[in-house]
Order: C-alpha cells, then sequence, then structure tokens
C-alpha cells in the first residue's frame, strides 16, 4: 500500500504544496507559545515548588526544575490547543502544529510519571503513546486508530478483549495509582501538621486515611473497567475462605497494630524491652513494629507478639528512668567522703537530671566491700544507659584516686585446721 493512502486513511490530509505563509505563522505561533512557556514556568516554578513541598511533597522527587519543566510544558500544550482552533492554518501548517502539541504533552506526561516514581522506560512509552495519540486527534485521525485497534482482540462470551481495552486498562490503573499515591502523600503531611493529635492518634489516622485511599481508587477502577463483581460472586467467596485461612497471621498483626495505635501502649519513640530485644520504637507498620537498638540494629517484632507477651515500656507516662550503677569501697575508706565522691560524680554528667536528683544508698555490707547504689535519672533512654554508667564510673574512679578511696578485691580468710604432722 503506497503510504499517502495509508496516512489519508488516518484521516491526516497531505497537501498538494506547502504553503508557505501558513507554515511561517505556524512556526511564529509555536516559537511564541515556548517563549511564554519559559517565562511563566520561570516565575511560577520556584513559588509552587515551595507549595507543594509543604503539602507533603517529596523533596527527592519535587524539586523546582520539575515543577518547571511541567508548568512550562502545561502552558505551550493550552496555547498550541487554543490556537490550533481560532486561527485557520494550512495542511502542512495543523502538521507542524500537531506535532509541536503532541511533543509539549509527551514531554509533560514524562516529567510527571518521573516524579511519581516510574522507571524510565515505561515513562518513555506512556510519553509516546501521549505524543502519538495528541497529534493523531489534532490532525482528526484518532477514530481510524481507535477502530484499528479495537479490531485487534477475541471475544469470550459476551466479553470483547481486545488491545484497545488492554490500553485503556493500563491507563486506567496507572493514572489511578499515581493519583492514590499524590492523595495518600499529601494527606499524610497534612495530618502530621495536626497538633490536636500525639504521635500515636497521628500515625493510626495516617493509616486509615491510607486504606480509604486505596479502596476509593479499587473501586474507582473497577467502574471504570466495567467489572462485572456479581459474576464472581462465588469465586470470590471461596477464595476470600482461602485467603482468610492462609493469611490469617497477617490480618491478626493488622488488627493488633491499629489496636497498639488506638490505645498508645506503644508509641513511636518510646523506649520498650520485648523479650531480649531493647530500643526505640521507630515505626508501627502493618505487619511489624521496628525497634532500633543501640547497636543500629533494627528489629521487626511482628505485632501480635506485643498483644501477647509482656513489653516493658521505659517512656509509657513518662520518660523519666531511674538508672542503678553499683559501686563498692573498701572497709577501711572513709564511709561519708567516699558518698560524697559518687554524688559528685553523679551530678557532672551532662544526661543525669538535677530534677530528681542523683542519690547513693548504701546497699549491703558485702564479704569484701561495702556496697553502694548511685541512683540517678535520665530523660532520653532512646540514648542507652550503658554510656551513662561508663561515664559515671569513670569519674568515680578519677575522683577515689585523687582522694584516697580504695575499690577493694574479693578477699578471703584461709584457716587451716590441725592435725598430723606433714611428713617431709
Amino acid at each position: 500500500m503506497d503510504w499517502h493512502v495509508w496516512i489519508e486513511q488516518l484521516g491526516i490530509p497531505i497537501p498538494v504544496s506547502p504553503d508557505i505563509g501558513s507554515l511561517i505563522v505556524a512556526a511564529v505561533l509555536i516559537a511564541g507559545a515556548l517563549t511564554i512557556g519559559w517565562f511563566a514556568a520561570r516565575r511560577a516554578g520556584p513559588v509552587l515548588t515551595d507549595r507543594i513541598l509543604r503539602l507533603g511533597g517529596n523533596p527527592e522527587s519535587v524539586n523546582s526544575l520539575l515543577i518547571t519543566t511541567v508548568i512550562q510544558y502545561s502552558i505551550v500544550a493550552l496555547i498550541l490547543m487554543i490556537v490550533g482552533n481560532a486561527v485557520p492554518l494550512g495542511a502542512l501548517a495543523l502538521m507542524l502544529l500537531a506535532v509541536a502539541l503532541g511533543a509539549a504533552i509527551g514531554l509533560l506526561v514524562y516529567a510527571l510519571l518521573k516524579a511519581f516514581g516510574l522507571q524510565r522506560g515505561p515513562a518513555v512509552a506512556f510519553a509516546l503513546s501521549a505524543l502519538v495519540a495528541t497529534t493523531a486527534a489534532t490532525l482528526g485521525g484518532m477514530k481510524p486508530l481507535v477502530d484499528g485497534l479495537d479490531e485487534v482482540g477475541f471475544s469470550v462470551g459476551v466479553r470483547r478483549f481486545s488491545l484497545l481495552a488492554v490500553i485503556n486498562a493500563v491507563m486506567i490503573v496507572s493514572i489511578l495509582y499515581v493519583l492514590a499515591k499524590a492523595a495518600n502523600r499529601v494527606l499524610s503531611h497534612l495530618i502530621s501538621r495536626t497538633g490536636g493529635l500525639d504521635i500515636s492518634q497521628r500515625v493510626l489516622v495516617q493509616k486509615l486515611a491510607g486504606i480509604a485511599v486505596i479502596v476509593i481508587a479499587v473501586l474507582i477502577g473497577i467502574d471504570l473497567l466495567g467489572v462485572d463483581l456479581t459474576a464472581l460472586t462465588v469465586f470470590s467467596g471461596a477464595v476470600g475462605l482461602a485467603v482468610g485461612f492462609g493469611l490469617q497471621k497477617t490480618f491478626g498483626n493488622l488488627i493488633a497494630g491499629l489496636i497498639l495505635l488506638m490505645d498508645r501502649s506503644v508509641k513511636p519513640g518510646d523506649v520498650i524491652v520485648v523479650g531480649e530485644t531493647f530500643g526505640a520504637v521507630s515505626k508501627i507498620g502493618v505487619r511489624a513494629v521496628s525497634v532500633v537498638t543501640r547497636d543500629g540494629k533494627e528489629h521487626l517484632i511482628p505485632n501480635e507478639q506485643l498483644m501477647t507477651e509482656a513489653v516493658e515500656n521505659w517512656s509509657y507516662s513518662s520518660r523519666n528512668v531511674r538508672v542503678h550503677v553499683p559501686v563498692g569501697i573498701s572497709y577501711s575508706s572513709d564511709l561519708a567522703l567516699a558518698q560524697r565522691l559518687m554524688m559528685e560524680a553523679a551530678a557532672a554528667v551532662e544526661r543525669v537530671l538535677v530534677d530528681p536528683k542523683p542519690s547513693v544508698w548504701l546497699k549491703a555490707f558485702g564479704d569484701s566491700s561495702i556496697d553502694h547504689d548511685i541512683l540517678i535519672w535520665i530523660a532520653d533512654p532512646e540514648l542507652g544507659v550503658g554510656n551513662v554508667r561508663s561515664e559515671i564510673l569513670n569519674r568515680v574512679w578519677v575522683l577515689f584516686s585523687e582522694h584516697g578511696i580504695e575499690i577493694p578485691f574479693p578477699q578471703r580468710d584461709i584457716h587451716i585446721r590441725s592435725g598430723a604432722a606433714i611428713p617431709a
């Protein structure tokens, strides 16, 4: 088939001779649209970027260059669409304008998809599809293209599956995914700025809002795709029963996580002890609670475990924690001086609270030493307690050395019973 005939069948007229004047007008209009878009984007881009970041935009994906690019090509596309309908142009000039409009839409789609984290390959594919569709629609060639895509397919009962339906489904799912992700991000940021809620309540509301956004997006997608759920009632019931048994633990952890957030027994930032794990709660997820230890290791503890096992929460009602530092001195040491030096060593540590103030208790008269406990209070247990003990003991060692206070080693009295003479 001759390429002229193929292009004409798409609805795109082929000019017999070029209209130079119309081509010049189209080129001037395209250049003017690009200039206006460039100047407007440079002025509005930084301001809009700041507003989007305040509403919860991700600084890693949303930046001034991206927003400026989106504004520029949006304005260019809008101007070219208005010009295409308002200014009479020749066939070749209209074709040039259509290609410019398609390129602007394609670049706009590519920038938006990259901003929402789509990989480069799929983003380029969607951008090229937008370019072709926009160019064909501007030249009046969408109907032959749509009819051609619809003819490629097959029928199953009363349902028809065609290439056009597949493309529509992919486009609908992609658009809903992007919109749901953006809505979830904005809602999470707005909820995090709510002053009337504490950390636990904000996390709970964010999770419920995220679930609501996903449910709404799924329902809209089902409606737009025309899926008939009545035909899947029995099948979906069987699948739901199987999934319910298979994912029983998963749903149990989900419900346990929501309960933890509602009763606020464990909140992000709390310092907890679960079994052998001690650390600060980083986040409460759908399946597990993330606890970061002082070694930098992140333990993922199932939510259900925190509901069924004993949990030691160091910051449940108050962040103040008392720490015991055992110290022993010899029986020959000055007891009052040693206790005063212990108080001095504890008070000199920066993390030790002034109120409640440190105290020294005489714990017991041991076999080799007089045992004491230095009792201190700290307000930041997430920073660890071993480093506080170490700093206090270092200061105690220096002060005891300066004042002649002895820290004894174990001592035992040996009694040798008299008996028969031991042969030489």
